[in-house]
């Protein structure tokens, strides 16, 4: 038997139990025309590129399959005529791979890294106020800087020489 690797996004507003329900109800049609499924994979809600069907994101699943081609027929035009699955699609791979998909490594890897944040140092905070570099006191850049009697500096009323010459070519 052949093997693939089969992707769907199913609609927004479904529960992630939902999704996932579908993804079984899929699998059942792959068993019932004599294949099986070897990995289920719910990659949760994400975001998609651009809208399809008025959906801004969408549940991901994942499903690595070893069946007929008649079965991944049936599996995919039975999620044509679903209203709950956005997008689907299914790709012959030459072996299926053992352990979590990359996007799996990903996640896991991301909820590693924030454990241990949450233990170390904290952080700085955009409330702290401008930076203080090590050579000057502190101030802002919100214009020139005030004369030592608490003046801005003035415009003078003569064009800059830049000005003067724009004028004397034309």
């Amino acid at each position: 038997m052949r093997v693939y690797e089969h992707t769907f996004i199913a609609r927004q507003d479904l529960s992630p139990q939902q999704a996932q329900a579908l993804a079984d109800a899929y699998a059942g049609v792959i068993t019932e025309h004599g294949g099986e499924v070897t990995k289920t994979e719910y990659w949760g809600l994400r975001n998609l590129a651009y809208r399809i069907k008025k959906n801004r994101k969408g549940h991901y699943l994942h499903l690595n399959l070893r069946a007929p081609t008649a079965a991944i027929d049936e599996i995919e035009r039975q999620e044509r005529l679903s209203d709950d699955v956005i997008r689907y699609l299914t790709v012959r791979v030459d072996q299926l791979e053992e352990g979590p998909s990359v996007i799996m490594q990903a996640r896991s890897s991301r909820e590693e890294r924030s454990r241990r944040h949450d233990d170390g140092p904290p952080r700085r905070s955009h409330d702290d106020g401008p930076r203080r570099s090590d050579d000057g006191p502190r101030r802002s850049d919100d214009g020139p800087r005030r004369s030592q009697d608490g003046e801005r500096p003035r415009r003078s009323a003569e064009p800059s020489a830049a000005a003067a010459d724009a004028e004397g070519a034309e």
